[in-house]
């Protein structure tokens, strides 16, 4: 029985790492086909469409179904990526000019410009697994991420841990980053989130269930129901 339950994570091991290659490449190979600027968002939502249906144990065509989510959600992956490059430029340009100077008041806007980004990184990481679980608009993606990465700290605290892993090691391994090193993380951030927003709407869920028991509790906003982020 031992061996028999050994063989079969090793095979579960195995087929994940397997499938996480794949949804590299196709990550790469369709953010190349929509030109970079215009494919790395729509490939990113499509990714983690991909893999919230992976991690609830569905078994769809990969390259079929990522095509179809990537086509589905151009427009929308495009207005939840673009932002995000434009903020991510302009960060990335104040802090590379702001630490450049030695006198007090750029080092102080330098390490705001970070923290900025940092929280910045942070709502990323929420942000297209949010899009994979919750139908909302656009705006309302943006308005709930940062409000998640806001309230819940420590499962902010840990994606950024493992985005901060995830840079280091293709950094250090550069030959991971054709093969694992964007699909790991797509696949950990995306697995990470799903069990946050799990557990959130479950305590939102206790939380409404004893406020309907409480004639005197106030009922929950339209918007926090409907995405179901406290």
């Amino acid at each position: 029985m031992a061996s028999g339950g050994f063989g079969f994570k090793a095979y579960t091991l195995f087929d994940t790492l397997v499938w996480i290659a794949c949804l590299n490449v196709l990550w790469i190979v369709f953010t190349v086909l929509g030109g970079v600027v215009l494919g790395f968002g729509p490939s990113t939502v499509a990714a983690q469409v991909l893999v919230r249906d992976k991690v609830r144990g569905g078994a769809a065509p990969l390259v079929r179904r990522f095509a179809k989510e990537y086509a589905r959600n151009f427009g929308k992956g495009n207005a939840l990526g673009l932002p995000l490059a434009a903020v991510g430029v302009a960060l990335t340009l104040n802090w590379g000019y702001f630490s450049a100077g030695w006198d007090l008041g750029s080092q102080i806007v330098s390490a705001g410009v970070l923290m900025v980004a940092l929280f910045g990184a942070g709502v990323t990481c929420y942000l297209f697994p949010m899009f994979a679980r919750y139908s909302l608009s656009v705006p309302q993606y943006f308005l709930m991420s940062s409000r998640f990465a806001m309230r819940h700290l420590a499962g902010t605290v840990i994606l950024l841990f493992v985005t901060a892993t995830a840079l280091f090691v293709c950094r250090s391994v550069p030959g991971l980053v054709p093969f694992f090193g964007i699909g790991a993380w797509l696949y950990v951030t995306g697995w990470l989130c799903d069990r946050f927003f799990t557990a959130n709407d479950e305590a939102m869920e206790a939380d409404q269930a004893a406020g309907a028991a409480d004639p005197m509790a106030m009922p929950a906003s339209v918007a926090t129901r409907e995405a179901g982020i406290a």
